[in-house]
């Protein structure tokens, strides 16, 4: 049986190189009409310097090419969850999901975008509920939010 791309990537701790890349790609190709209010630069220096050294950030690592990225902050949130366009639909996300659960057991919240309905369907998959939508007046990208919670007893 030959491997997938997904069977070969390993969920490790990040290092500086190749998160915002994966990052950028992901957000441009599962939000074009999202405008992004920073830089790619800026957005590369965010990772450099915020969230890679502050937050805990995971990559999966497919034989050296960072295939997704994803981070968690604080007790329970799950900050940035992004795929290389190619290796969407591979088990990636369903990989890192169960991770994050692994990692905060007593349950994690997230934001996405209400348009991001692939980012939607993947939370409800793995037992996120809804709580609430946003309006576009509370982000810097005017578009409106929808908010996720999974606690291990829903």
């Amino acid at each position: 049986m030959e491997e997938t791309g997904t069977e070969r990537a390993v969920l490790r701790r990040a290092g500086p190189a190749g998160v915002a890349e994966v990052w950028l790609r992901s957000y441009d190709a599962a939000l074009p009409g999202v405008v992004r209010p920073h830089t790619d630069d800026a957005v590369r220096a965010w990772f450099r310097t915020v969230v890679v050294p502050e937050r805990e950030t995971w990559v999966a690592d497919a034989g050296g090419e960072i295939a997704g990225m994803m981070v968690l902050h604080g007790a329970r949130e799950l900050d940035q969850l992004c795929l290389a366009p190619e290796r969407r639909g591979q088990g990636l996300g369903d990989r890192s999901v169960a991770l994050a659960k692994e990692r905060r057991p007593g349950g994690l919240a997230l934001w996405t975008f209400q348009v991001n309905r692939p980012a939607q369907r993947l939370y409800r998959r793995h037992g996120f509920r809804e709580r609430f939508r946003t309006d576009v007046r509370d982000n810097e990208k005017r578009e409106p939010d929808v908010r996720y919670a999974w606690l291990p007893e829903d």
